[in-house]
């Protein structure tokens, strides 16, 4: 089977791979590729969709369904109905990344990006954790900036270096953590503590959340601590690249 690709220039990434057509895509997923995302055109039925579909749930791939408009806008590729954006970087199961942590005697620092979805915010929170020391970098499979090309581009390459982990679903990777010792720190402007006042140097998971209306409702109720940065100007938030930054070297410099 031979993969039919080109470069994309569109808003999934400057240089991301794309493969067209029901069986390429396929033949993606059984041998293990890294994907980024699937587009299905709408109303798509046929036993071997029905083969795909199990296949992408299989992997725990982000899919969405589009009108078959937008999959021609991709190219000129006989698409099939689906189209799949490769991965710029390589994930890995939080379970198997966490145990590795502890064993190798560090107090692990992850971070847990919330539905932000501007690729620069991602690339430049992902330069500043790896300059941190950051373990590694959860982000939700859905409502997420992707993590193309122009996001590794903007982390310095950092993308590269920092263990990363998808997540299929926030709240149980949440209740995994905590049931791992790890503290769960959510951000968020409506606390009543201040982040210089909480302590840091426990196994600690720092949550980010949008850059519209921070960490969601389900996330802050799971927090074990909710922490706030105090503002003296007249503007209501950070930028939240800039926010991590503050949290992060705040963890470091409580840890000594």
């Amino acid at each position: 089977m031979t993969f039919q690709r080109k470069t994309d220039t569109n808003r999934y990434g400057h240089s991301s791979n794309i493969i067209y057509g029901i069986h390429p895509v396929i033949e993606a997923l059984r041998s293990g590729r890294e994907i980024e995302k699937i587009l299905l055109q709408h109303n798509l039925r046929s036993e071997i969709v029905k083969d795909l579909m199990q296949l992408i749930k299989q992997a725990e791939v982000p899919f969405q369904a589009v009108p078959v408009e937008k999959l021609n806008r991709l190219g000129d590729m006989n698409h099939q109905g689906v189209v799949a954006f490769m991965s710029e970087v390589i994930y890995m199961p939080v379970e198997n990344v966490l145990p590795g942590i502890f064993e190798s005697g560090k107090t692990p620092l992850l971070l847990i990006l919330d539905r932000i979805t501007d690729v620069r915010n991602v690339g430049a929170i992902v330069r500043t954790a790896e300059c941190a020391g950051v373990d590694a970098i959860i982000v939700p499979s859905r409502g997420s900036a992707q993590l193309n090309a122009d996001a590794v581009k903007t982390s310095a390459g950092a993308l590269h270096r920092v263990s990363l982990c998808r997540s299929p679903n926030l709240k149980e990777t949440l209740t995994f953590l905590k049931q791992s010792g790890i503290t769960v720190v959510a951000a968020t402007e409506h606390a009543t503590e201040l982040y210089h006042k909480v302590d840091f140097t426990a196994p600690l998971a720092i949550i980010m959340g949008s850059e519209e209306d921070g960490v969601s409702p389900e996330y802050l109720k799971l927090a074990d601590k909710r922490v706030k940065i105090p503002l003296m100007g007249e503007i209501a938030s950070l930028n939240v690249s800039v926010a991590a930054g503050i949290l992060l070297f705040e963890t470091l410099r409580q840890r000594g």
